[in-house]
Parts: structure tokens; C-alpha cells; sequence
């Protein structure tokens, strides 16, 4: 920031009475030395314009005009504060010299001497007031760029707390409180829409003895592969999740018994060919298969999601009942009934 009571001002005048009575008003004013004269537009250009806090310049130089020592100050120190002082008082010229980045045009006429050290102090006080502005703008967008990062993080972990919140750390499915709040929605909307809800209770036989035998990693990895499996037979729509232990549960919404009974064949199938070479490598001689319970919404016209999951429930207490690696389909009058082998 300039001293406001020693500005260093370098004044640009060929004429040397305007340029002795310009400096003479403008030091009794501000302090001797305060005045660095230059007399054409080569000569200014040797000045470090770094060390200057005002430019007064001339419009007619010997080698050039005051437009031209504009621009290339400009180019130097683009903040740079330059008041015009000189005799052509012709308005579209003092607006060329506005609008090109002067700060004043001041026109060498009446008692303009006095007025000299008053406009020079508004000047020194409108650039100080510019660059407040400037770096308060800076500061400002400092600190908005901090609270985007911020709000960016903290989106980023509420998300990742909703994610870990609603999913089985082990298999990466839905847990059991997240599966519940999905089945409500999908009943909901086939309900509605008047769409039929498949839901498939799964659970995998031969895991305790596997458990037993080979220990918990080996069957975390069972479990992550039975995941997998689901994932990948699952549409974009549907819901796979983790009931608990080594049980499983899928949502099939817009999907009928025949097809909803495809895919938990194709799962089935898939599971047991993942497993087999799983259970090659830790030397397990027994088997891994799926025994599971389909329940659809129509035409047993099912009246709560607890009931579906009930039914597909029941339907799966059948079909490990009936010898497993099975799946059963609840019917709506008499026993549940076998509908082929998952294997």
C-alpha cells in the first residue's frame, strides 16, 4: 500500500514550466522527492513501474501519445493507477482514455493546480479501495472453493455412512434393515400397479459342516461367492440381501412364477459350479448347494411384505425338509410343492 503521506509519483511531461509547476504543487503537497519527471515516453519505460504508486502523463509526447504509455504501463502493472493531465480538453478523448483504463483526465486549465493534490489523493484512495475489494473477492473465493471441498467431503461421507448403514459389510448386499425398507417399496408399487413380486428365501446346505471343517475364512469366501452370484443375476430393479447367517433373500419385482423360477434355477446352478472349485482348492470332499422357497404376490394375493417373506420362508423350511438342494413354490391352497431341483 502507498504512504498516504509520501505517494511516489512519476509525472511524464515534455514541457519543462508544466512539468516545474505540476511537481513544485504537488511536493509542497506531499513532501520533497516525492516526484519522479520524465520528459517523453522512452524514458518512462526505463522506470520500474513496481516502485510508482501514480502516474501523471502528458497525452502529446515527442514520441508518442499518453495512450500509448497507457497501454504498455498497463501491460507492465495492470493495477496501476495513471491520471491523465493535459491540454486537449476534448470529452470523447478523456472517455477513450476512461474506458482504456485511466483512472482521471484532468485538463490543464483555470486553477487547475490546486485541485492537482486533492484528485491525485482521490486516485491514491480509489486504488487502495480496489485492491481491498480485490483481495476481500479473493478471500471470499478462497474461502467458497474450502466450503465446496467441504461440503463435497462431507457428501461423500454421508453417503459412504448411508452405504455402510444399509449394506452387509461382509457380502457388500443389503442387510436385513435395508432389505425390509426396499421390500415395503417394491410391495408397495406392485400393489399399485397392479405387477406381481416374486421373493426367494435361500439358504446354503452343507455350510455348518463346511464351517466346521475349514473354518470361518473359508466360509466368509462361500458367503461373498454366493453374493456374487446373486449380483449377477439380478436386475436393476431387484433386491438381493443378506437375511443372516448363510441365509439369503431376493425381491423380483414384474417378473411371473415361470421366470422368477429361472433364475433362482440359473442361481442355484451358478452357485454350485463357483463353489466346487472354491472347495477343490481347501480339499473339502462334501458339497455346496441351495435350497429355496418362491413366493409370489399373485395369484395367492398376498396382503403385507411380511407375509411374502413368510410364505417364501415357509416354502424354504419345505424344501430343506424335502432333502434340500431343491426349490419350492408356495401354493396358495394345500402343502407347498416342489418345482424341480435348484442343482
Amino acid at each position: 500500500m502507498p504512504d498516504p503521506k509520501q505517494p511516489r509519483l512519476l509525472l511524464i511531461e515534455d514541457d519543462p514550466d508544466a512539468a516545474c509547476l505540476v511537481r513544485e504543487t504537488l511536493e509542497d503537497h506531499f513532501g520533497p522527492g516525492c516526484v519522479q519527471h520524465c520528459a517523453t515516453l522512452a524514458q518512462s519505460l526505463s522506470i520500474d513501474l513496481h516502485r510508482i504508486d501514480l502516474v501523471l502523463s502528458d497525452m502529446n509526447l515527442p514520441d508518442g501519445c499518453g495512450l500509448d504509455v497507457l497501454g504498455k504501463f498497463l501491460q507492465q502493472r495492470p493495477d496501476l493507477p495513471l491520471v491523465f493531465v493535459t491540454g486537449e480538453g476534448i470529452l470523447d478523448n478523456a472517455i477513450l482514455a476512461i474506458r482504456r483504463g485511466a483512472y482521471d483526465y484532468v485538463v490543464k486549465a483555470g486553477e487547475y493546480l490546486f485541485t492537482l493534490p486533492v484528485i491525485v489523493e482521490k486516485n491514491l484512495e480509489l486504488w487502495r479501495i480496489k485492491r481491498e475489494n480485490e483481495n476481500l473477492a479473493d478471500q471470499l473465493e478462497e474461502m467458497l472453493d474450502q466450503v465446496r471441498v467441504k461440503n463435497q467431503q462431507l457428501e461423500e461421507m454421508v453417503t459412504k455412512l448411508e452405504t455402510m448403514a444399509a449394506t452387509d459389510p461382509l457380502t457388500g448386499l443389503a442387510n436385513r434393515r435395508s432389505f425390509g425398507q426396499a421390500m415395503d417399496r417394491r410391495f408397495a408399487d406392485a400393489v399399485r400397479q397392479g405387477h406381481d413380486l416374486a421373493c426367494v428365501m435361500i439358504d446354503l446346505d452343507g455350510f455348518k459342516q463346511l464351517n466346521d471343517s475349514l473354518g470361518h475364512p473359508t466360509g466368509d469366501r462361500v458367503l461373498q461367492i454366493a453374493a456374487r452370484v446373486l449380483q449377477a443375476n439380478c436386475r436393476r430393479s431387484d433386491v438381493a440381501g443378506r437375511y443372516g447367517g448363510d441365509e439369503f433373500v431376493l425381491i423380483l419385482p414384474q417378473i411371473d412364477e415361470a421366470a422368477a423360477s429361472q433364475v433362482v434355477r440359473r442361481i442355484g446352478e451358478e452357485f454350485e459350479t463357483a463353489t466346487a472349485m472354491e472347495l477343490e482348492r481347501a480339499g473339502f470332499e462334501g458339497r455346496l448347494s441351495m435350497s429355496m422357497g418362491l413366493s409370489m404376490l399373485e395369484p395367492q394375493r398376498v396382503t403385507s411384505p411380511d407375509q411374502l417373506i413368510a410364505q417364501a420362508d415357509h416354502a424354504l423350511y419345505c424344501a430343506k425338509s424335502a432333502g434340500k438342494t431343491q426349490m419350492v413354490v408356495h401354493r396358495a391352497a394345500g402343502a407347498p410343492v416342489p418345482e424341480h431341483s435348484a442343482a
